[in-house]
């Protein structure tokens, strides 16, 4: 079995936000599934959905708590279903790439995300798979953590929702062809 999680923080002021682009791809990759993210086991701390992608199952997750706190929640549902570190992915945004390009990597570092420095020290390994979602850097002397919890511009919006379908179809692709998924990622050009 596999997991794919999606970071984000909780309530309805951070929905759309750059910081929860992950969790929009996690919900796109249920819905084409056949699936639907809802309330999961108490311990796990997050909304889950189990799926069949390609022949393989598929959990799906979000945690319900505030992106610092991200860890616990993973770890949790890591051990509840029994899943390998090395068949976790987890979907973030990233401030490093250009917005519209997407990135697949196992491990490296957490560039400034405090999500997935959660993760890592919950797991205690950086080991695991990322598809990074470029949101670009903030304009001027923005605050980069204000920048990530604002929603994306009305006119980069019919973009971002491209962006969402193309990186549910690399993680489509990773759970059964990691390197198809990996050139899939590279293809995605800047705006």
């Amino acid at each position: 079995m596999k997991a794919v999680v999606g970071l984000a923080n909780p309530g309805p002021e951070y929905e759309r936000t750059r910081h929860n682009i992950g969790a929009e791809v996690v919900a796109a990759v249920a819905a084409t599934s056949g699936g639907r993210l809802g309330r999961g086991p108490s311990r796990v701390r997050s909304s889950i959905a189990q799926v069949v992608v390609s022949g393989e199952k598929v959990v799906l997750a979000v945690p319900l708590t505030y992106m610092n706190q991200s860890g616990g929640p993973v770890r949790s549902m890591v051990d509840y279903f029994g899943i390998e570190v090395a068949d976790l992915l987890v979907v973030h945004d990233d401030i490093d790439l250009p917005f519209g390009r997407l990135r697949l990597q196992v491990g490296g570092g957490t560039g400034g995300h405090n999500g997935l420095r959660s993760v890592e020290a919950s797991l205690a390994t950086r080991d695991f798979t990322r598809l990074k979602f470029g949101v670009g850097r903030p304009p001027g002397r923005m605050d980069p953590a204000d920048f990530v919890l604002r929603p994306f511009a009305k006119a980069e919006r019919a973009e971002v929702d491209m962006m969402i379908t193309d990186a549910a179809d690399v993680v489509d692709l990773w759970v059964t062809d990691v390197d198809d998924a990996t050139r899939r990622a590279g293809e995605r050009r800047p705006i």
